[in-house]
């Protein structure tokens, strides 16, 4: 019966132009020439579109009533008073001057009436369909197997506002959007350079996402440009939602819990990055931009750096050195320490610690995990909730849950200390996603202290340090400038040496142009 019913439905769901082209083709295809009908082209695009309510179809005659054209667009994703300004009100009112053929008036129209900018010729109805979609004016003229495409893209976009995600002290406090071409934009204002190359791309089989690859053609090596744009042409999914799902498909391992790919939201960070020979990648309908390559030693900076005094900036990378290394490492020592060398603790300190864990009835192990999943679901919690309730959730569940478990003898107040101070300093590194890599390694690297000890430890740190030796961004090292060593460009690692000493470009990067500074200066 469904079988009886769905085959009733089809037959008279088809309409005469599906029917007409079944009849040409034998089946409807979106890749086939306009037709030379203005009806038959305008029945195609509906019928395709699934007749959608918000498609507006605007036809009207000129060149003294003899021709009929069309506006297609779609609302809500166009500039209405862009059209009426620059496309309808020109068409009515000179639209008389076009006059002859049906070729040579719509030359007429397209040359001497219609006063947009942008446009071009569309020839296909999945260059129309695709036109339609994206926010540009379809004009189409009775007659003739061609169509006009004019840029009017107008819906509304979020204003360009301070990243949330990255905030400094000194420097520019723009960020950047869901719109790609305000992001592009924001590319070019900062770099002014013919070589700038904005190439674009439409990936994602079905959504067709507007993704942009933005490189300095002057300075990033050709191999490295070549290699990004093999692997976005492997992209073979539905959609790609965000900067995201592109990261985990393109990046070099997907096993590895370090980021190889950098995201920020900043334009000054991908300019810095583009000038270094790098190559950005931005997705349409996404604030943040990918960065490739990095090293183990970009998450680690921040755009900051360049904007303040070298010897503050100095100060600051050995205070997030520190950082990773007590947002890895504090819990899990202090577990060994506990559980296996109480003799390595000084005796004034071991004697403060026992008195503190006094009537705690869980091991450290146990106390150490408890603490660092309370606090992991707090900040989950803070990040879920809205803005000034997450906040309030954060720090006064902190205090809460931390004094009462304190005084309920369920912890001791050194294990309170111990993991706060990893709290803290998982939040002064730069990169959100490098300090989230970093939380899930500080848990594996517990489980070694809980079973071995400091020996535990030590082989936890050489397995990482062999896992990111044979990392790979983009085919450069993830070790770099470490191993393989790259003497020159310590002058911007831990210590960042003055501006005038830091002449070339990354050698790591092997730029075309490897030369930062003018020779005039040396």
């Amino acid at each position: 019966m469904f079988k009886q019913l769905f085959g009733k439905n089809r037959s008279h769901g088809k309409s005469a132009a599906m029917r007409l082209i079944a009849t040409a083709n034998q089946e409807p295809k979106i890749q086939q020439p306009l037709a030379s009908q203005l009806q038959e082209n305008l029945e195609i695009i509906q019928t395709l579109l699934h007749r959608p309510s918000d498609l507006i179809i605007r036809q009207f005659s000129f060149a003294a009533e003899e021709l009929t054209c069309c506006l297609v667009c779609i609302d809500g994703l166009v500039d209405s008073a862009f059209i009426n300004e620059q496309i309808l009100k020109p068409m009515l009112r000179y639209g008389d001057q076009a006059v002859g053929s049906v070729e040579q008036s719509f030359y007429i129209l397209e040359q001497f009436v219609l006063t947009a900018f942008d446009m071009e010729k569309a020839e296909t109805m999945d260059n129309s369909i695709q036109a339609i979609l994206s926010g540009d004016t379809l004009v189409l003229v009775d007659g003739l197997a061609q169509a006009l495409v004019i840029s009017s893209k107008g819906w509304r976009t979020r204003a360009i506002e301070e990243p949330q995600t990255e905030a400094i002290i000194r420097g520019p406090r723009t960020g950047f959007t869901e719109d790609i071409r305000t992001n592009t934009a924001l590319l070019r204002r900062r770099i002014k350079e013919p070589n700038l190359v904005l190439q674009s791309y439409q990936l994602g089989a079905r959504a067709r996402r507007d993704v942009v690859v933005a490189y300095n053609a002057a300075i990033a090596h050709p191999e490295l440009v070549k290699e990004v744009d093999r692997r976005l042409r492997t992209v073979d999914i539905d959609d790609i939602e965000g900067s995201g799902y592109l990261e985990q498909w393109i990046a070099d391992s997907f096993l590895s819990p370090f980021p190889v790919i950098l995201n920020t939201e900043r334009p000054d960070k991908v300019s810095g990055a583009i000038m270094q020979g790098r190559i950005a990648i931005m997705v349409d309908g996404d604030p943040f931009a990918l960065i490739v390559p990095i090293t183990f030693s970009s998450s680690l900076q921040s755009p900051e750096d360049y904007y303040q005094h070298w010897l503050i900036t100095t100060l600051t990378r050995m205070l997030r050195m520190i950082a990773a290394f007590i947002a890895t490492f504090l819990p899990a020592l202090y577990i060994a320490l506990l559980e296996y060398h109480h003799g390595m603790i000084p005796s004034k300190l071991a004697f403060s610690i026992a008195g503190a864990r006094e009537g705690v009835p869980f091991p450290a192990v146990m106390e150490a995990f408890m603490m660092e999943i309370t606090l992991e679901l707090l900040r989950e919690a803070g990040l879920r909730l809205p803005k000034p309730i997450g906040q309030t959730i954060g720090i006064v569940g902190g205090l809460v849950i931390g004094e009462a478990a304190v005084a309920a003898g369920m912890v001791s107040p050194v294990m309170v200390i111990v993991v706060a101070v990893t709290a803290i300093s998982s939040f002064a590194l730069p990169s959100y996603a490098f300090a989230i890599s970093l939380r899930v390694i500080r848990f594996g690297i517990m489980l070694s202290a809980a079973f071995f000890g400091l020996y535990g430890i030590i082989l936890a740190y050489i397995m990482i340090n062999v896992h990111i030796v044979n990392l790979k961004s983009f085919g450069v090292p993830y070790s770099t400038p470490f191993a393989p060593l790259f003497f020159k460009d310590w002058k911007d690692l831990i210590v960042r040496s003055p501006l005038i000493f830091m002449k070339d470009r990354p050698q790591m990067m092997q730029t075309e142009d490897s030369v930062r500074l003018n020779k005039g200066n040396e």
